[in-house]
Protein backbone atom coordinates (compact mmCIF):
# COMPACT_ATOMS: atom_id res chain seq x y z
CA UNK A 1 0.00 0.00 0.00
CA UNK A 2 1.12 3.31 -0.79
CA UNK A 3 -0.19 6.38 0.92
CA UNK A 4 1.69 7.93 4.35
CA UNK A 5 3.34 5.85 6.99
CA UNK A 6 0.98 6.59 9.60
CA UNK A 7 -2.58 9.10 10.27
CA UNK A 8 -3.90 10.39 13.35
CA UNK A 9 -7.92 9.69 13.71
CA UNK A 10 -10.29 11.82 16.11
CA UNK A 11 -12.14 9.80 17.88
CA UNK A 12 -15.26 10.64 19.62
CA UNK A 13 -14.27 8.94 22.87
CA UNK A 14 -10.55 8.74 22.98
CA UNK A 15 -9.56 11.78 20.88
CA UNK A 16 -6.34 11.45 18.59
CA UNK A 17 -5.59 7.39 17.85
CA UNK A 18 -2.34 7.43 15.69
CA UNK A 19 -2.56 4.31 13.70
CA UNK A 20 0.27 3.25 11.82
CA UNK A 21 2.28 -0.01 9.90
CA UNK A 22 0.24 -2.79 9.25
CA UNK A 23 -2.42 -1.23 11.24
CA UNK A 24 -3.13 1.22 8.78
CA UNK A 25 -3.34 -1.26 5.88
CA UNK A 26 -5.52 -3.48 7.86
CA UNK A 27 -7.73 -0.42 8.74
CA UNK A 28 -8.29 0.00 4.91
CA UNK A 29 -9.44 -3.30 4.48
CA UNK A 30 -12.81 -3.85 2.82
CA UNK A 31 -13.86 -6.55 6.17
CA UNK A 32 -12.91 -3.20 8.30
CA UNK A 33 -14.52 -0.72 6.24
CA UNK A 34 -17.80 -2.87 6.44
CA UNK A 35 -18.39 -2.09 10.20
CA UNK A 36 -18.93 1.46 9.14
CA UNK A 37 -22.52 0.26 7.78
CA UNK A 38 -22.89 -2.16 10.69
CA UNK A 39 -24.56 -0.21 14.20
CA UNK A 40 -22.85 -0.81 17.50
CA UNK A 41 -26.06 -1.44 19.74
CA UNK A 42 -28.18 -2.73 16.69
CA UNK A 43 -31.56 -1.18 17.07
CA UNK A 44 -31.30 0.64 20.30
CA UNK A 45 -31.38 4.24 17.89
CA UNK A 46 -35.01 3.44 18.18
CA UNK A 47 -34.79 4.38 22.14
CA UNK A 48 -31.87 6.51 22.34
CA UNK A 49 -31.25 8.25 19.15
CA UNK A 50 -27.71 9.13 19.53
CA UNK A 51 -27.02 5.49 19.58
CA UNK A 52 -25.72 4.93 15.90
CA UNK A 53 -22.13 4.80 16.73
CA UNK A 54 -20.55 1.90 14.44
CA UNK A 55 -18.69 -1.72 14.95
CA UNK A 56 -15.78 0.56 12.90
CA UNK A 57 -15.68 3.09 15.63
CA UNK A 58 -15.73 0.71 18.24
CA UNK A 59 -12.61 -1.51 16.59
CA UNK A 60 -10.54 1.43 16.07
CA UNK A 61 -11.61 2.53 20.17
CA UNK A 62 -10.60 -1.09 20.81
CA UNK A 63 -6.88 -0.90 19.35
CA UNK A 64 -6.30 2.27 20.76
CA UNK A 65 -7.44 0.83 24.71
CA UNK A 66 -5.35 -2.29 23.50
CA UNK A 67 -2.38 0.04 22.99
CA UNK A 68 -2.56 1.66 26.24
CA UNK A 69 -2.67 -1.99 28.20
CA UNK A 70 0.46 -3.43 26.23
CA UNK A 71 2.50 0.29 27.14
CA UNK A 72 1.29 -0.83 30.93
CA UNK A 73 2.17 -4.42 30.79
CA UNK A 74 5.50 -3.91 28.76
CA UNK A 75 4.51 -6.49 26.27
CA UNK A 76 7.35 -7.88 23.67
CA UNK A 77 7.31 -6.32 19.97
CA UNK A 78 5.65 -9.25 19.18
CA UNK A 79 2.67 -9.91 21.72
CA UNK A 80 1.79 -6.21 21.31
CA UNK A 81 1.50 -6.70 17.44
CA UNK A 82 -0.34 -9.51 18.10
CA UNK A 83 -2.61 -7.93 20.82
CA UNK A 84 -2.91 -4.92 18.40
CA UNK A 85 -4.07 -6.85 15.13
CA UNK A 86 -6.32 -8.62 17.51
CA UNK A 87 -7.87 -5.72 18.99
CA UNK A 88 -8.79 -3.84 15.98
CA UNK A 89 -9.96 -7.07 14.12
CA UNK A 90 -11.86 -8.65 17.03
CA UNK A 91 -15.36 -7.60 15.22
CA UNK A 92 -14.94 -8.76 11.74
CA UNK A 93 -17.41 -11.44 12.32
CA UNK A 94 -20.49 -9.48 13.06
CA UNK A 95 -23.18 -9.47 11.51
CA UNK A 96 -25.70 -6.99 10.47
CA UNK A 97 -27.20 -5.08 13.83
CA UNK A 98 -24.40 -6.61 16.05
CA UNK A 99 -25.48 -8.78 18.29
CA UNK A 100 -29.16 -8.60 17.80
CA UNK A 101 -29.40 -11.44 15.33
CA UNK A 102 -26.91 -13.79 16.78
CA UNK A 103 -29.09 -16.32 18.71
CA UNK A 104 -30.89 -16.87 15.23
CA UNK A 105 -28.30 -17.14 13.18
CA UNK A 106 -26.58 -19.70 15.38
CA UNK A 107 -29.63 -21.69 15.81
CA UNK A 108 -30.85 -21.90 12.08
CA UNK A 109 -28.16 -21.57 10.56
CA UNK A 110 -25.11 -22.81 13.02
CA UNK A 111 -23.28 -19.07 11.76
CA UNK A 112 -21.51 -18.14 15.01
CA UNK A 113 -20.06 -14.17 14.92
CA UNK A 114 -16.91 -15.27 16.49
CA UNK A 115 -16.06 -18.41 14.64
CA UNK A 116 -16.71 -16.03 11.58
CA UNK A 117 -14.55 -13.32 12.43
CA UNK A 118 -11.96 -15.86 12.95
CA UNK A 119 -11.92 -17.13 9.12
CA UNK A 120 -11.78 -13.69 7.86
CA UNK A 121 -8.61 -13.57 9.80
CA UNK A 122 -7.62 -16.91 7.84
CA UNK A 123 -8.49 -15.75 4.74
CA UNK A 124 -11.01 -18.67 4.28
CA UNK A 125 -13.96 -16.22 3.70
CA UNK A 126 -14.26 -13.07 1.91
CA UNK A 127 -16.05 -10.03 2.88
CA UNK A 128 -16.90 -8.48 -0.76
CA UNK A 129 -18.29 -9.66 -3.91
CA UNK A 130 -16.62 -10.38 -7.13
CA UNK A 131 -18.35 -7.35 -8.71
CA UNK A 132 -16.89 -5.01 -5.80
CA UNK A 133 -13.22 -7.06 -6.16
CA UNK A 134 -12.81 -5.51 -10.02
CA UNK A 135 -13.94 -2.10 -8.72
CA UNK A 136 -12.04 -1.35 -5.21
CA UNK A 137 -8.69 -3.78 -6.16
CA UNK A 138 -8.78 -4.86 -3.32
CA UNK A 139 -6.00 -8.42 -3.67
CA UNK A 140 -4.83 -11.00 -0.81
CA UNK A 141 -5.88 -11.85 2.33
CA UNK A 142 -5.81 -10.65 5.74
CA UNK A 143 -3.77 -13.48 6.82
CA UNK A 144 -1.28 -12.69 3.82
CA UNK A 145 -0.89 -8.88 5.08
CA UNK A 146 -0.68 -9.91 8.46
CA UNK A 147 2.12 -12.66 7.68
CA UNK A 148 3.96 -10.20 5.55
CA UNK A 149 4.44 -8.02 8.66
CA UNK A 150 5.13 -11.31 10.69
CA UNK A 151 2.28 -11.18 12.78
CA UNK A 152 0.75 -14.90 12.61
CA UNK A 153 -2.59 -14.80 11.55
CA UNK A 154 -3.56 -18.14 13.48
CA UNK A 155 -2.34 -16.42 16.59
CA UNK A 156 -4.40 -13.18 15.72
CA UNK A 157 -7.49 -16.08 15.12
CA UNK A 158 -7.10 -17.53 18.36
CA UNK A 159 -7.09 -14.01 20.15
CA UNK A 160 -10.03 -13.19 19.16
CA UNK A 161 -12.07 -16.89 19.74
CA UNK A 162 -13.13 -16.24 23.22
CA UNK A 163 -12.36 -19.20 25.33
CA UNK A 164 -15.08 -21.41 25.58
CA UNK A 165 -15.40 -21.31 22.17
CA UNK A 166 -12.51 -23.65 21.68
CA UNK A 167 -13.01 -25.56 24.83
CA UNK A 168 -10.15 -23.83 26.65
CA UNK A 169 -10.14 -23.28 30.09
CA UNK A 170 -9.04 -19.72 29.73
CA UNK A 171 -8.41 -17.84 33.01
CA UNK A 172 -9.15 -19.89 35.58
CA UNK A 173 -9.68 -19.22 39.74
CA UNK A 174 -7.86 -21.77 41.82
CA UNK A 175 -8.60 -21.59 45.69
CA UNK A 176 -5.64 -23.77 47.62
CA UNK A 177 -6.04 -24.82 51.53
CA UNK A 178 -4.06 -21.56 52.49
CA UNK A 179 -6.68 -19.47 50.79
CA UNK A 180 -4.22 -18.06 48.61
CA UNK A 181 -6.23 -17.62 44.81
CA UNK A 182 -4.52 -17.35 41.73
CA UNK A 183 -5.62 -17.13 38.42
CA UNK A 184 -3.71 -20.37 36.29
CA UNK A 185 -3.67 -19.61 33.02
CA UNK A 186 -0.98 -17.76 30.56
CA UNK A 187 -3.31 -16.58 28.30
CA UNK A 188 -2.87 -12.92 28.95
CA UNK A 189 -2.98 -11.86 25.08
CA UNK A 190 -6.73 -13.79 25.00
CA UNK A 191 -7.53 -11.64 28.31
CA UNK A 192 -7.13 -8.78 26.74
CA UNK A 193 -9.97 -9.27 24.66
CA UNK A 194 -12.08 -11.75 27.44
CA UNK A 195 -11.31 -10.95 30.67
CA UNK A 196 -12.67 -9.24 33.41
CA UNK A 197 -10.78 -6.37 32.64
CA UNK A 198 -10.66 -6.36 28.78
CA UNK A 199 -9.94 -3.58 25.96
CA UNK A 200 -13.33 -4.45 24.16
CA UNK A 201 -15.42 -4.14 27.44
CA UNK A 202 -13.67 -1.08 28.59
CA UNK A 203 -13.87 0.53 25.16
CA UNK A 204 -17.78 -0.35 24.81
CA UNK A 205 -18.67 1.16 28.17
CA UNK A 206 -17.45 4.34 27.56
CA UNK A 207 -18.56 4.77 24.00
CA UNK A 208 -22.38 2.91 24.19
CA UNK A 209 -22.51 5.56 27.37
CA UNK A 210 -21.26 8.81 25.10
CA UNK A 211 -23.54 7.89 22.25
CA UNK A 212 -26.86 6.90 24.05
CA UNK A 213 -26.62 10.24 27.06
CA UNK A 214 -26.32 7.01 29.76
CA UNK A 215 -24.21 8.36 32.41
CA UNK A 216 -24.08 4.82 33.89
CA UNK A 217 -21.37 3.79 31.84
CA UNK A 218 -18.85 6.29 32.87
CA UNK A 219 -15.17 3.83 34.03
CA UNK A 220 -11.89 5.56 35.50
CA UNK A 221 -10.06 4.13 32.19
CA UNK A 222 -6.79 5.78 33.19
CA UNK A 223 -6.71 4.17 36.60
CA UNK A 224 -7.56 0.63 35.08
CA UNK A 225 -5.08 0.91 32.98
CA UNK A 226 -2.16 2.08 35.49
CA UNK A 227 -3.02 -0.39 37.63
CA UNK A 228 -2.86 -3.12 35.43
CA UNK A 229 -0.43 -5.96 36.16
CA UNK A 230 1.24 -9.16 34.59
CA UNK A 231 1.09 -11.80 37.27
CA UNK A 232 2.18 -15.75 36.81
CA UNK A 233 1.09 -15.30 33.27
CA UNK A 234 -1.90 -13.61 33.53
CA UNK A 235 -3.64 -9.99 33.78
CA UNK A 236 -4.50 -8.70 37.11
CA UNK A 237 -5.57 -5.29 39.21
CA UNK A 238 -3.13 -4.16 41.84
CA UNK A 239 -4.66 -3.20 44.70
CA UNK A 240 -4.44 0.34 44.41
CA UNK A 241 -6.78 0.10 41.33
CA UNK A 242 -9.61 -1.73 43.33
CA UNK A 243 -11.79 1.15 43.36
CA UNK A 244 -11.44 1.64 39.42
CA UNK A 245 -11.97 -2.28 39.42
CA UNK A 246 -15.60 -1.59 41.23
CA UNK A 247 -16.48 1.33 38.91
CA UNK A 248 -15.98 -0.82 35.79
CA UNK A 249 -18.47 -3.96 36.94
CA UNK A 250 -20.93 -1.37 38.31
CA UNK A 251 -20.98 0.53 34.97
CA UNK A 252 -21.36 -2.84 33.44
CA UNK A 253 -24.09 -3.64 35.94
CA UNK A 254 -26.17 -0.84 34.67
CA UNK A 255 -25.62 -0.68 31.38
CA UNK A 256 -26.66 -3.84 30.58
CA UNK A 257 -30.00 -3.02 32.64
CA UNK A 258 -30.91 0.34 31.44
CA UNK A 259 -29.31 0.15 28.12
CA UNK A 260 -28.63 -3.47 26.42
CA UNK A 261 -31.60 -4.79 27.84
CA UNK A 262 -34.51 -2.33 27.77
CA UNK A 263 -37.27 -3.61 27.30
CA UNK A 264 -37.94 -1.36 24.10
CA UNK A 265 -35.17 -2.28 22.85
CA UNK A 266 -35.33 -5.99 23.22
CA UNK A 267 -38.83 -5.45 21.18
CA UNK A 268 -37.32 -4.29 18.68
CA UNK A 269 -34.36 -6.36 18.00
CA UNK A 270 -36.91 -9.47 18.27
CA UNK A 271 -39.02 -7.83 15.56
CA UNK A 272 -35.95 -8.14 13.47
CA UNK A 273 -35.51 -11.40 14.55
CA UNK A 274 -38.59 -12.43 13.77
CA UNK A 275 -37.92 -10.61 9.96
CA UNK A 276 -35.20 -12.98 9.73
CA UNK A 277 -37.03 -16.23 10.70
CA UNK A 278 -39.78 -15.53 8.63
CA UNK A 279 -37.17 -15.28 5.65
CA UNK A 280 -36.47 -18.02 3.05
CA UNK A 281 -32.70 -19.71 3.82
CA UNK A 282 -31.04 -17.14 1.33
CA UNK A 283 -31.12 -14.37 3.39
CA UNK A 284 -28.10 -16.22 5.01
CA UNK A 285 -25.96 -16.23 2.56
CA UNK A 286 -22.51 -13.58 2.36
CA UNK A 287 -23.80 -12.26 5.95
CA UNK A 288 -20.33 -11.27 6.53
CA UNK A 289 -20.76 -9.12 2.89
CA UNK A 290 -23.87 -7.26 4.44
CA UNK A 291 -24.23 -4.13 6.43
CA UNK A 292 -27.48 -3.01 8.78
CA UNK A 293 -29.12 -1.25 5.17
CA UNK A 294 -28.30 -3.99 2.68
CA UNK A 295 -29.83 -6.45 4.81
CA UNK A 296 -33.24 -5.03 5.10
CA UNK A 297 -33.21 -4.12 1.88
CA UNK A 298 -32.95 -7.79 1.50
CA UNK A 299 -35.72 -8.34 3.69
CA UNK A 300 -37.90 -6.20 2.17
CA UNK A 301 -37.34 -7.62 -0.95
CA UNK A 302 -38.70 -11.30 0.46
CA UNK A 303 -42.14 -9.49 0.81
CA UNK A 304 -44.71 -10.99 3.08
CA UNK A 305 -43.57 -11.09 7.01
CA UNK A 306 -40.33 -10.30 6.19
CA UNK A 307 -40.91 -7.01 4.87
CA UNK A 308 -44.11 -6.13 6.88
CA UNK A 309 -41.96 -6.21 10.36
CA UNK A 310 -39.36 -4.42 8.52
CA UNK A 311 -41.87 -1.68 7.98
CA UNK A 312 -42.85 -1.76 10.84
CA UNK A 313 -39.18 -0.82 12.32
CA UNK A 314 -38.71 1.81 9.89
CA UNK A 315 -41.52 3.57 10.59
CA UNK A 316 -41.16 2.53 14.82
CA UNK A 317 -44.23 0.99 15.19
CA UNK A 318 -43.41 -1.31 17.57
CA UNK A 319 -45.11 -3.96 19.96
CA UNK A 320 -45.85 -3.44 22.95
CA UNK A 321 -45.71 -5.33 26.71
CA UNK A 322 -48.73 -8.00 26.66
CA UNK A 323 -47.14 -9.98 29.45
CA UNK A 324 -43.93 -10.52 32.22
CA UNK A 325 -42.93 -12.18 34.84
CA UNK A 326 -41.02 -10.45 36.69
CA UNK A 327 -38.13 -11.90 38.60
CA UNK A 328 -39.03 -10.17 42.30
CA UNK A 329 -42.04 -12.12 42.00
CA UNK A 330 -40.79 -15.57 40.63
CA UNK A 331 -39.78 -18.37 43.35
CA UNK A 332 -37.55 -20.94 42.93
CA UNK A 333 -40.06 -23.44 41.82
CA UNK A 334 -40.93 -20.64 39.00
CA UNK A 335 -37.62 -20.21 37.68
CA UNK A 336 -36.95 -23.73 37.53
CA UNK A 337 -40.27 -24.39 35.59
CA UNK A 338 -39.42 -21.31 32.87
CA UNK A 339 -35.91 -22.27 32.22
CA UNK A 340 -36.56 -24.54 29.59
CA UNK A 341 -37.78 -21.94 27.52
CA UNK A 342 -34.21 -19.95 27.63
CA UNK A 343 -33.53 -23.11 25.15
CA UNK A 344 -34.20 -21.57 21.38
CA UNK A 345 -36.18 -23.97 19.95
CA UNK A 346 -38.65 -24.78 23.04
CA UNK A 347 -38.76 -20.89 23.29
CA UNK A 348 -39.89 -20.91 19.61
CA UNK A 349 -42.47 -23.48 20.25
CA UNK A 350 -43.76 -21.79 23.07
CA UNK A 351 -44.24 -18.52 21.71
CA UNK A 352 -46.38 -20.46 18.66
CA UNK A 353 -48.65 -22.04 21.34
CA UNK A 354 -49.21 -18.73 22.70
CA UNK A 355 -49.91 -17.15 18.97
CA UNK A 356 -51.93 -20.14 18.53
CA UNK A 357 -53.56 -19.84 21.95
CA UNK A 358 -54.13 -16.27 20.68
CA UNK A 359 -55.85 -16.21 16.95
CA UNK A 360 -52.83 -14.22 16.02
CA UNK A 361 -50.27 -14.62 13.19
CA UNK A 362 -47.01 -16.16 14.63
CA UNK A 363 -44.92 -13.57 13.48
CA UNK A 364 -46.72 -11.05 15.70
CA UNK A 365 -46.20 -12.66 19.28
CA UNK A 366 -42.71 -12.66 20.79
CA UNK A 367 -41.76 -14.34 23.48
CA UNK A 368 -38.22 -13.16 24.72
CA UNK A 369 -36.33 -14.47 28.04
CA UNK A 370 -33.20 -13.73 28.67
CA UNK A 371 -30.11 -16.99 28.07
CA UNK A 372 -29.92 -19.82 31.10
CA UNK A 373 -26.54 -18.07 31.91
CA UNK A 374 -28.05 -15.07 32.55
CA UNK A 375 -30.21 -16.56 34.80
CA UNK A 376 -28.66 -18.61 36.96
CA UNK A 377 -25.79 -15.92 37.52
CA UNK A 378 -23.29 -17.74 35.41
CA UNK A 379 -22.59 -14.90 32.84
CA UNK A 380 -22.12 -11.93 35.49
CA UNK A 381 -19.86 -14.22 37.81
CA UNK A 382 -16.71 -14.45 34.97
CA UNK A 383 -16.87 -10.73 34.63
CA UNK A 384 -17.12 -9.77 38.18
CA UNK A 385 -13.90 -11.92 39.24
CA UNK A 386 -11.23 -9.63 38.57
CA UNK A 387 -8.21 -10.92 40.26
CA UNK A 388 -6.69 -7.97 42.64
CA UNK A 389 -3.14 -8.82 43.60
CA UNK A 390 -1.90 -7.48 46.69
CA UNK A 391 1.21 -7.82 48.73
CA UNK A 392 2.21 -10.56 45.93
CA UNK A 393 -0.87 -12.51 46.55
CA UNK A 394 -4.07 -12.47 44.49
CA UNK A 395 -7.58 -12.75 45.63
CA UNK A 396 -10.71 -12.30 43.74
CA UNK A 397 -12.46 -8.73 43.79
CA UNK A 398 -15.95 -10.69 45.13
CA UNK A 399 -13.91 -11.42 47.85
CA UNK A 400 -12.28 -8.02 49.00
CA UNK A 401 -15.86 -5.78 47.95
CA UNK A 402 -19.05 -6.39 49.01
CA UNK A 403 -20.04 -4.29 45.73
CA UNK A 404 -18.62 -6.63 43.46
CA UNK A 405 -19.85 -9.46 45.48
CA UNK A 406 -23.51 -8.41 45.18
CA UNK A 407 -23.44 -7.48 41.64
CA UNK A 408 -23.28 -11.18 41.34
CA UNK A 409 -26.99 -11.76 42.26
CA UNK A 410 -28.23 -8.67 40.13
CA UNK A 411 -30.19 -8.96 37.33
CA UNK A 412 -29.31 -7.61 34.30
CA UNK A 413 -33.33 -6.64 33.52
CA UNK A 414 -36.10 -7.07 36.35
CA UNK A 415 -38.28 -9.42 34.54
CA UNK A 416 -37.62 -12.71 33.76
CA UNK A 417 -39.96 -13.38 30.36
CA UNK A 418 -41.35 -10.99 28.30
CA UNK A 419 -44.38 -11.36 25.85
CA UNK A 420 -45.13 -8.82 23.15
CA UNK A 421 -47.59 -8.28 20.02
CA UNK A 422 -48.80 -5.31 18.13
CA UNK A 423 -50.46 -3.06 20.60
CA UNK A 424 -54.51 -4.01 18.98
CA UNK A 425 -53.61 -7.55 20.39
CA UNK A 426 -52.04 -7.17 23.62
CA UNK A 427 -55.41 -8.48 25.98
CA UNK A 428 -55.92 -11.52 23.85
CA UNK A 429 -52.19 -12.33 23.99
CA UNK A 430 -52.25 -11.40 27.68
CA UNK A 431 -54.77 -14.18 28.37
CA UNK A 432 -52.91 -16.66 26.09
CA UNK A 433 -49.29 -15.79 27.10
CA UNK A 434 -50.36 -16.33 30.85
CA UNK A 435 -52.41 -19.50 30.27
CA UNK A 436 -49.41 -21.15 28.00
CA UNK A 437 -46.51 -20.40 30.62
CA UNK A 438 -48.74 -21.55 33.30
CA UNK A 439 -48.77 -24.83 31.82
CA UNK A 440 -45.32 -25.24 31.33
Amino acid sequence: MTGPEHKIIHDSVHGSVKVSGVFLELLHRPELQRLHGVKQLGLAYLVFPGANHTRFEHSLGTYYVAGLMCEALELSPEDRAQALAAALLHDLGHPPFSHTLEEVLENRFSMDHMELGAALVRGQRSAIRDWEQGMIGCEGTIAELLERNGIPAEAVADIIVSPGHKARRGQRLITEASGQSHFNSRDHLNQMLHGPVDADQMDYLLRDAHYTGVAHGAIDLDRLVHTIALHHGDIVVRKNGLVAAEGLMVARALMYSSVYFHKTVRIAEMMLCKAVEAADDSIAEGLQQENDPSLLERLVAQGGRPRKLVTLLKYRHLYKRAFSVYVPDMTEEDAERLLPITEYRKRKATEALIADRAGVDPSEVILDAPSRELITGEARRGKTEVPILNDGRVRPLTRLSPISKALQSRGVHDWAVMVACPEKYVERVERAASRTLADL
